[in-house]
């Protein structure tokens, strides 16, 4: 069964709550500075002027939703807005998964964005913002185009 099981009405409400959440999602990123890409390099240059910000930032997340999902799967049998919970069953590492990890990893240290940030950064017409997540989504539909 897919989400269109679910009638139209749900789907629209799954896309207003998806809006909901990505509006939160980037208003906390924007609060956080996790925006600016010299916090990011900042979180990667241990030698040097070390800027510990983005461990909060992204453990008070992981603690957030630990908590939620964990709520939620214990209290739900169904999600509100879909037919099932979509959760990922493989624990395989095979190598497109370490080649797209290592790849991730040096863009964001390079760059200083990750796809949440980069977008955000790229709405509020930064060049370089949008010129990442011009990459980003060549990359994305690249790796759509060749996957088996």
């Amino acid at each position: 069964m897919t989400s269109t099981a679910c009638g139209a009405r749900c789907r629209l409400m799954s896309l207003v709550l998806a809006g909901v959440a990505g509006l939160v999602f980037g208003a906390g990123l924007l609060i956080s500075g996790m925006t600016q890409p010299a916090r990011v390099i900042g979180f990667l240059d241990v030698l040097g002027g070390w800027d510990p910000s983005l461990v909060f930032v992204m453990g008070g997340g992981v603690v957030v939703y630990m908590i939620a999902f964990r709520a939620i799967r214990s209290r739900r049998k169904d999600p509100w807005f879909d037919v099932t919970f979509h959760v990922p069953t493989r624990r395989d590492l095979d190598a497109p998964l370490l080649v797209g990890s290592a790849l991730f990893g040096i863009g964001w240290g390079l760059g200083g964005l990750c796809p949440g940030p980069g977008i955000v950064s790229a709405a509020s017409g930064s060049v370089a913002s949008i010129a990442f997540v011009s990459a980003m989504l060549a990359g994305m539909y690249l790796q759509h185009r060749t996957s088996t």
